[in-house]
């Protein structure tokens, strides 16, 4: 008897077929019951999450956006955050900048223009984190205002160029000489994604972000391991500070937002080689992230690790390696299994036990893996 090839392959193209709609359906109502557990801390008076910092609810809106970007079923929730953190989220700022740029505007006569100020805190690192969430809020929604009020705040970082060294970059804050890590990527990235999205302008913000790159790359951040430190010393060396997880991240997803706007053979692999460095400093054996922290990571370390896997996440969809998914799904899953309480908050460390707080931070930090294992399943 003779069978034809296609016959033969067919029953095992449907399985693959069956189990990676199973698999993504399982993804997705994970990260939707993780969403309904974050909103259970979301605060209609305040704009953000109770539990959470001011910057902290940036990250937290970005997780829901990039959710909602994925999945419609949740767009209403997602909708209900924007718009009302839009209008009430500045009474949780609290620490009002001094930043000069306070209204942004699309053309000369004053049409469309947002007041960017509102958001600004005297931290740039904080700054952009509000930036970002508002792009993502504009990838989920398209909603014009949302982009235009990054841009606003984006100005406010671009005026703020140049530290003692070298002459560029964004030190942490108006009244700091410090010159860190993150305030840097998180530069990069906004300019990054404006340039993608904003297209009388995308010449303006690739410049912007080139310039950021090639001036972060001229120091000292990058460690002798591939890992990026903390920040600077007042020398402009490397000061061997921790290894945090989000500074290995963000940069990954600025530079694969620049090379889309302005393709350049030495973005990914840059992002590749600093991926790779992160994982094998980061990953357990069993391919799960931790934080150096863990399990006291507060205030701010709980945020930092989903961070780091939602811009993996990106650099996997434009540079795939199964490295990578493989720390994607393993995070994902072991948060499932081993990171979740009796109410179903999801805490610090991944590869539990829970041994600390559980609030929205860790909680959100988490969603970050779980959406990210959703995205892997669908595009």
């Amino acid at each position: 008897m003779l069978f034809s090839r296609n016959a033969l392959a067919a029953p095992a193209l449907v399985s693959l077929l069956l189990t990676g709609s199973a698999a993504a359906d399982d993804a997705q109502s994970r990260a939707q019951d993780a969403l309904k557990t974050l909103q259970t801390w979301y605060n209609p008076q305040s704009g953000i999450w109770d539990t959470c910092g001011w910057w902290d609810g940036a990250s937290c809106m970005t997780t829901v956006a990039d959710l909602a970007a994925l999945d419609p079923s949740v767009m209403d929730t997602a909708t209900y955050v924007f718009n009302n953190t839009f209008h009430v989220g500045p009474v949780s700022n609290p620490h009002p900048g001094p930043e000069k740029k306070t209204v942004f505007t699309r053309d000369n006569q004053g049409a469309n223009s947002v007041n960017a100020s509102q958001w600004l805190d005297q931290a740039y690192d904080d700054d952009g984190w509000w930036a970002l969430a508002w792009i993502a809020a504009y990838d989920a929604t398209r909603e014009q205002t949302y982009l235009e009020l990054a841009e606003g705040i984006f100005e406010s970082l671009a005026a703020a160029w140049g530290t003692n060294c070298g002459g560029g970059g964004i030190p942490w804050n108006p009244t700091s000489t410090y010159v860190n890590s993150i305030t840097n990527e998180v530069f990069l990235s906004v300019a990054a994604h404006l340039a993608n999205r904003v297209p009388d302008r995308k010449e303006y913000y690739v410049r912007w972000a080139q310039k950021e790159w090639d001036w972060f790359t001229s120091q000292g951040f990058i460690g002798e391991n591939g890992t990026i430190n903390d920040g600077l010393l007042e020398n402009c060396q490397n000061n061997g500070a921790t290894v945090w997880s989000y500074n290995q991240g963000v940069v990954l997803g600025g530079l694969v937002e620049l090379n889309r706007a302005a393709p350049n053979d030495t973005l990914l692999p840059s992002a590749n080689k600093i991926a790779e460095a992160a994982i094998k400093t980061l990953a357990d054996s069993n391919m799960v992230i931790h934080e150096f922290c863990e399990p006291q990571c507060l205030p701010d370390g709980t945020q930092f690790k989903g961070i780091f896997i939602r811009n993996l996440q990106m650099l996997q969809r434009a540079s795939p390696d199964e490295t990578y998914r493989k720390v994607i799904i393993n995070s994902a899953n072991s948060i499932w299994k081993n990171d979740r309480d009796e109410k179903g908050g999801l805490g610090v460390n991944w590869a539990g036990p829970i041994q600390a707080t559980v609030d929205a931070s860790t909680h959100s930090s988490a969603l970050d893996a779980l959406v990210a294992a959703l995205a892997l399943s669908i595009l």
